[in-house]
């Protein structure tokens, strides 16, 4: 699957994102520390959500179900690139890059998935409260949370393999510090127009898509809050969506900028320092953004502290 008949390269190697070997140790300490706190934080949101039956409820278990992606989401890249701080040549063998790619974008698109079905779910609080519970029953999230698994999995398969099945012939360097699609197109030795143009419109599409749902989703949340006569309720309304919106801006102004935009020539510092924004930052804010602004979630914790 991932090794095309006229691959020559048995493997790649990974720039890091620092040519100056004296800030190796410095940017090591500040990645394993974000990457360990990502860890605590996420496995934190799993461990109270499924400890606490007031936690029981289709919003939360979406929320660990994110935060079960955001881990493995950052383990796909952050431990390779931890490797290349240590190493004079952080190699990567051909396989290994691209089960990187796979699993990258694969959580990455279910982390998008889930966080449009949130979008969903908001919208069905605000604006249909009273039948709520029969339009997101149990048997509904559960539905909704395995297909967000099924269709982030299945997303990025074709790029993949259309790209896998490249021949690489050229040099070996990644000018980056994981396996992305622009990067290894870059590093083939035939510009195959079918590829990259399936594989952008692919990513393209589906991003677009999940985006105009939340949009939609919203723009009926708006109208809803709008309309309730009561100042109060309205801040209490939009509170339960502030969090949410939050994070849409964050994950899908990065994911937009780096993957819809017009091809040529960009500045690959900006790409990679963009690129640890989606990579290890995102998921290390996200389960702050969603416990630090939710009571119950605070209510949860200070529970669990006091026994």
């Amino acid at each position: 699957m991932f090794k095309g008949n006229n691959t020559e390269v048995k493997e790649f190697i990974l720039h890091t994102l620092s040519i100056n070997g004296g800030a190796h140790g410095v940017l090591f300490t500040l990645f394993l520390l974000i990457y360990t706190l990502t860890l605590v934080g996420n496995i934190t949101i799993i461990m109270l959500v499924w400890s606490n039956t007031s936690l029981h409820k289709p919003m939360y278990i979406f929320l660990s179900n994110l935060s079960f992606v955001e881990i493995w989401y950052t383990t796909s890249t952050v431990p390779k690139i931890l490797s290349g701080f240590l190493s004079q040549k952080n190699y990567i063998s051909f396989t290994e890059c691209f089960l990187q790619y796979y699993f990258f974008f694969s959580f990455g698109a279910t982390e998008c998935c889930f966080i449009t079905i949130m979008g969903y779910d908001r919208y069905l609080a605000i604006c249909h409260p009273l039948h709520y519970h029969v339009l997101m029953s149990s048997r509904v999230c559960f539905c909704l949370a395995a297909s967000c698994w099924i269709n982030g999995f299945l997303w990025s398969l074709v790029p993949v393999i259309l790209i896998s099945q490249l021949p690489f012939c050229r040099r070996n360097e990644i000018d980056h510090f994981l396996c992305d699609t622009g990067p290894l197109l870059e590093l083939s030795c035939l510009r195959d127009f079918v590829t990259e143009v399936t594989s952008s419109v692919i990513t393209s599409v589906g991003l677009l898509i999940n985006f105009s749902l939340i949009c939609i989703s919203y723009i009926f949340i708006i109208q809803t809050i709008i309309r309730i006569p009561s100042s109060s309720g309205r801040r209490k309304a939009f509170s339960t969506c502030a969090s949410h919106l939050t994070v849409v801006i964050m994950f899908f102004g990065v994911a937009m900028y780096m993957y819809i935009r017009p091809s040529g020539k960009h500045f690959l510092l900006e790409d990679k320092l963009v690129a640890v924004l989606y990579t290890t930052v995102t998921p290390l804010l996200n389960p702050v953004i969603y416990s630090l602004r939710n009571k119950e979630f605070i209510y949860a914790v200070k529970k669990v502290l006091k026994h």
